[in-house]
């Protein structure tokens, strides 16, 4: 199961849930921030998750407007969130990074180039934490498991941009001969 699968089965097996209100909720807990979920994606995901047998559309009133199709998760769908939920909570996992495959070729590159890149990906982290900050911020207050996204989420973020920091640092500091 794909981490955008696993978003949307979660918010579907956390309380029955038509696709706005998925929509929704993702950018009110800032969702986008880990995980790749677009808004015309989640019809999709909606859909796979329905033949797949982990969740049943039922089309109900509403009381505004039209009715709409709201999904419940399926009793197979409940055991598969879990099991799927417990694996991501237990065993991590490598994940492949742009910057993963940019540093794995630093020799092709110029270092002149390296370095503007690397400023350029330090500056767009301190731009991303800001706006995690700012969601969160907006978000107050949150249930104890969002909090947890958002910690988890800024904590990463000031990591990856400590660790871009001091490895700008290290390449200056091989230019000048130290």
């Amino acid at each position: 199961m794909t981490d955008a699968e696993l978003a949307v089965l979660s918010l579907v097996a956390e309380e029955p849930r038509h696709g706005y209100e998925i929509e929704r909720v993702i950018e009110e807990r800032g969702v986008r921030e880990w995980t790749e979920v677009g808004f015309s994606s989640i019809y999709y995901l909606l859909k796979k998750l329905e033949r797949e047998g982990l969740i049943e559309g039922r089309l109900e009133e509403a009381s505004q407007g039209p009715a709409r199709k709201v999904y419940h998760v399926t009793e197979s769908g409940r055991k598969s969130w879990r099991e799927a939920l417990l694996r991501t909570l237990s065993v991590p996992e490598v994940r492949s990074s742009g910057l993963m495959v940019g540093l794995s070729n630093l020799s092709s590159i110029e270092a002149d180039e390296v370095l503007a890149a690397l400023r350029r990906y330090h500056r767009a982290l301190g731009e991303r934490l800001a706006h995690v900050e700012e969601t969160w911020e907006r978000q107050q207050p949150v249930p104890f498991h969002v909090e947890a996204l958002f910690d988890y989420g800024l904590t990463m973020l000031k990591c990856e941009r400590s660790w871009v920091n001091g490895f700008i640092d290290q390449m200056l500091d091989r230019r000048q001969g130290g």
